[in-house]
């Protein structure tokens, strides 16, 4: 049987999971998808990057925090209350699903310009920030060096 994904009161669904042969994993907190309410123009934007990433890479890429159910504060986020804004995971060599900062020696550059790449060649998307500023087109942000940040507009 297939399972539904929970929605939310503004009728946002949680990214799922632990989908099979997805092209990404999930990581934040609060853990089991409670951070990982989407607009669904974000979850258009998520399954359309993932989908594109599985054609060039076998590695997954790590999905984080997206928005709590219902919308609101969301610690230490000053953003995340709409469903428009998710954080990723670089790339790392060894394809391990933790974290990597910018500089260190396991970050795989090559393949975190790629991806993110992907995410802004999307329509909706409007900046990334990410503190690796040899990436084309990307903003720094503090304490942005171990992930990168995605916003959207919605509607497109």
């Amino acid at each position: 049987m297939l399972e539904v994904q929970p929605k939310d009161s503004r009728g946002y669904f949680m990214l799922p999971q632990a989908p099979e042969d997805a092209g990404y994993y999930v990581y934040g907190t609060p853990e089991q998808g409670e951070g990982q309410y989407a607009h669904p123009s974000m979850m258009t934007v998520l399954l359309f990057v993932e989908r594109e990433w599985q054609a060039t890479d076998q590695r997954k890429f790590g999905v984080g925090n997206i928005s709590l159910a219902g919308g609101g504060k969301f610690k230490p986020h000053d953003s995340h209350k709409n469903g428009l804004q998710v954080d990723v995971r670089p790339l790392r060599k060894d394809g391990a699903r933790v974290p990597v900062m910018y500089f260190q020696a396991g970050y795989d550059k090559e393949a975190t310009t790629r991806l993110i790449g992907l995410f802004q060649s999307h329509p909706a998307v409007i900046r990334v920030y990410f503190n690796d500023l040899s990436i084309p087109g990307v903003l720094p942000l503090i304490n942005h060096d171990n992930h990168f940040h995605v916003a959207m507009r919605a509607g497109t």
